[in-house]
């Protein structure tokens, strides 16, 4: 029995009466990485309580103060540094979210976060990096050219990063998102490509439009084809469209560990081995930054809202919702030189 389910009250939902393909159906109500986020930021939540013998369940508002202020100045071991504000928000996230799963009234968080907004507030003034978010750099099309010089496409593996930066550009996915897409869901038309993309956030599937570029190099539309063409050779014409490929060029090779088979048998990449593509790429070009999986999403966006792409059209283009308040962050911030106010005066 977890820490956590020693401390369900009376008449919650409990993990240990649920059959296995109930707890598999509350799991995928949220991502892989957010399911390990919010595990280990429990975890760490009953155990502090733990150690001073109170009890987490339900958390009091002054208990969460405690906690927080706690996470504020408490070094981590493996970075020595205490937790970001960005992860203490989630970890509040995690505390209040665990409530509701086990029919409790959500805690009161106010004073909680009246300290988080103190020490967030502390190290702005410090000028610590980690008062601003960790955001990825934007993949915009000068970023994506440097990273797409330094493929060598006469490779299979170079065919496959090509596919992954200009696909995951022009259909705007989360890594999770591209690496999810199988061959059977791109579609070739007259004017290029339709992908058929589940949005995570959405929880729904939409149609990503993909037409052909001017430059041949940067086309997705070609580049995709090329990796497609060598997979057939290859002898895979079904399955995930991202697979690991070794240095010899073969197509999902076995993965071993203390001798039993790791990843997954099929060969998809994991979403973040597609990340590290990114990484490595931009590491490769000599472009500074954070450079993720997301950069894709980011470049995307950035670049329509500099090229005056309607909100309404980039949302629907890369699966935002019409009033995404993570969207209208690029709409804000726009292009601080084009049409800079302080121009001309």
């Amino acid at each position: 029995m977890s820490g956590i389910e020693r401390y369900q009250p009376s008449g919650a939902l409990s993990a240990e009466v649920l059959s296995p393909e109930a707890k598999a159906a509350l799991a995928a109500g949220r991502s892989d990485a957010t399911r390990r986020a919010y595990r280990e930021d429990r975890e760490a939540y009953v155990a502090w309580c733990a150690g001073r013998n109170v009890s987490p369940l339900p958390a009091t508002q002054e208990l969460l103060v405690e906690y927080v202020t706690h996470l504020t100045i408490t070094p981590r071991p493996r970075t020595g540094r205490p937790l970001s504000p960005s992860s203490i928000e989630r970890t509040l996230s995690a505390i209040s979210t665990m409530h509701a799963e086990l029919s409790l009234p959500r805690p009161e968080t106010k004073g909680a976060r009246t300290v988080l907004a103190g020490y967030r507030h502390r190290l702005a003034r410090a000028k610590d990096p980690a008062a601003k978010p960790r955001q990825s750099s934007a993949a915009v099309p000068a970023a994506l050219r440097q990273m797409l010089a330094v493929l060598d496409r006469d490779t299979l593996i170079g065919k496959r990063d090509a596919a992954m930066l200009l696909l995951g550009y022009a259909a705007a996915t989360r890594s999770s998102e591209l690496v999810a897409l199988d061959i059977k869901d791109v579609a070739e038309c007259d004017e290029g490509i339709e992908v058929e993309v589940y949005r995570v956030k959405m929880r729904k599937f939409t149609r990503a439009a993909v037409p052909y570029g001017k430059n041949p190099a940067t086309c997705p539309v070609r580049a995709l084809r090329a990796l497609l063409t060598a997979m057939r050779e290859a002898g895979r014409t079904e399955g995930p469209l991202f697979v690991r490929i070794d240095r010899h060029g073969r197509v999902a090779p076995p993965m071993m560990r203390h001798g039993k088979p790791i990843g997954d048998s099929s060969g998809r990449l994991t979403t973040d081995a597609a990340s590290d593509v990114i990484e490595r790429l931009a590491d490769a070009a000599g472009l500074e930054g954070r450079w993720r999986g997301h950069s894709l999403r980011r470049g995307f966006a950035t670049a329509a809202v500099r090229a005056g792409a309607s909100m309404v059209r980039v949302a629907r283009q890369g699966g935002w919702t019409d009033n995404s308040t993570s969207l209208s962050r690029y709409f804000e911030e726009g292009d601080q030189w084009a049409d800079n106010p302080v121009a001309g005066l």
